[in-house]
């Protein structure tokens, strides 16, 4: 599998001639959706959700469907009738050829007075890759690849680096990194690398990994 890590939260996954996009917000080029045969979306926040581009790839492919929380689903389902499919923590489904298993159900807490949002994961072919959108969500079960949000309004490091070691992926990748500089940069890969307990990797992007 290919993994490509786009601006912030988003990636896309290639396997077998197919793609499959996670998170193509606001933060992420506006083509990250480009050539998707499937999206998915952890949550509504505009960092991770821009209704105007998946409107866009819907409008240019018939074939690209979306699979989703409710709260993503029903912006669009109207106009896009039997393409855009509701998803909730237990699901299983299959989407561009990828097994999927949703994961979590709860944003991160922002603050006590920030009402929490749904928030879901996507666990990707039985491990290979976790997504856990906005949130410190553990899966049921191994992950090889974990796209690790390292940098958010609603975390901090400590919390990150005791999430890498909960789950003990094989590898951790950095994604929710917009708002992450350059001068911290070497900050977070010295901690979360030393303490984290697993490989601790990073991608410029548009530059894509093995998995």
């Amino acid at each position: 599998m290919k993994l490509t890590k786009m601006s912030h939260a988003c990636v896309r996954l290639e396997k077998d001639g197919r793609t499959l996009v996670i998170d193509p917000g606001g933060f992420s080029e506006a083509d990250a959706a480009v050539g998707a045969d499937a999206i998915l979306v952890t949550h509504e926040h505009a960092d991770h959700f821009d209704e105007g581009r998946l409107r866009a790839a819907l409008d240019a492919d018939p074939a690209v469907a979306i699979w989703t929380l409710k709260a993503v689903a029903d912006q669009l389902a109207a106009a896009f009738p039997g393409r855009v499919h509701t998803v909730g923590h237990g699901d299983a489904f299959t989407a561009a050829g990828f097994d999927v298993q949703v994961h979590g159900e709860l944003h991160a807490v922002i603050h006590p007075d920030i009402p929490r949002i749904t928030n879901v994961g996507y666990l990707v072919d039985g491990g290979r890759v976790f997504h856990p959108g906005d949130a410190l969500t553990v899966p049921d079960r191994p992950v090889e690849t974990l796209m690790l949000p390292v940098m958010a309004p609603w975390n901090k490091i400590s919390e990150v680096i005791d999430y890498v070691r909960e789950v003990r992926p094989q590898r951790a990748y950095d994604i929710h990194d917009a708002l992450l500089t350059d001068l911290a940069r070497p900050i977070y890969d010295r901690q979360v690398g030393a303490l984290g307990g697993t490989e601790h990797l990073r991608l410029a992007a548009g530059a894509s990994a093995d998995v």
